[in-house]
């Protein structure tokens, strides 16, 4: 079986060199250790030092040459939008404060389906709908496991 141990960020590994991709969802893209089954059909394992967030286009260097690329898979999700920014930060403060992963784009929050939060933040004006996309939720301010590797900086705590 192949060994995956290193991850190479996207856009700093050569695409000719990639011999499969990943496609996996949120879950499935904070990973230390698992086998996985390539695309294409390439079996290997992920073995890395630690966990991290894989991230679209991430390429997983194979011990034996090569990369798998990783792509994020659609999942489903709930759109948020709102009819002005201080609501939709409004909103995305009710969604903090109960600790729910969530997408920051601009103009719009992603949250995993929940019929409960998504019934409070129409009940706060929120417009919702239901779509199908990658999830790649802020990582925290203590849980830093989603945190994005290209923005190295330190955290006093």
């Amino acid at each position: 079986m192949k060994h995956a141990t290193a991850v190479a960020l996207s856009g700093t590994w050569p695409l000719a060199e990639q011999v499969d991709t990943i496609t996996l969802i949120f879950d499935d893209r904070y990973r230390r250790r698992l086998r996985l089954l390539g695309d294409s059909g390439t079996d290997f394992l992920l073995d890395l030092p630690e966990p991290r967030v894989l991230r679209e286009g991430d390429g997983l260097v194979l011990e034996e040459g090569g990369y798998v690329m990783v792509r994020a898979a659609d999942e489903p999700l709930v759109e948020i939008r709102a009819a002005d920014p201080a609501l939709l930060v409004r909103l995305a403060w009710h969604l903090g404060n109960r600790h729910l992963p969530t997408q920051i784009d601009a103009g719009r929050l992603l949250i995993r389906d929940d019929h409960v939060i998504v019934d409070m933040l129409k009940g706060l004006g929120a417009d919702v709908r239901h779509v199908s996309a990658p999830f790649n939720p802020e990582g925290g301010a203590y849980g830093q496991h989603n945190h994005d590797q290209r923005h190295p900086h330190r955290h006093g705590h």
